[in-house]
């Protein structure tokens, strides 16, 4: 089961991560992504949400992103919490107007 967010900040951010608590997911389920690294690393930080790694993505796509634009980059992570090739790019492109993307993702 995958759910699919914008918003527009971390205040909406945190407002939205309360509802998917209460639908059931946990915060090692719920993803946020931001096209500046600074920024989604301190939003993941303060909201206690999960980072995509190399348990998400596997070893050989980890090592291409670091290599690869930060859209690429983005791309490939929402990718592999669930989301398909069409939608990472519908939602990159939401990235790149500023807006933050929430993904809650159960295996």
């Amino acid at each position: 089961m995958t759910v699919k967010l914008t918003v527009e900040n971390a205040v909406q951010a945190k407002t939205e991560i309360e509802k998917l608590e209460a639908q059931g997911f946990t915060h090692d389920e719920i993803y946020i992504f931001a096209h500046d690294k600074d920024r989604s690393k301190h939003i993941t930080d303060a909201l206690d949400t999960e980072s995509v790694g190399m348990k998400e993505q596997g070893l050989l796509d980890s090592m291409k992103n670091l290599t690869s634009s930060r859209g690429d980059e983005l791309r490939t992570k929402m990718a592999s919490v669930g989301l398909t090739v069409q939608e990472a790019e519908q939602y990159e492109k939401e990235l790149d107007l500023g807006k933050l993307v929430l993904v809650a993702y159960k295996k």
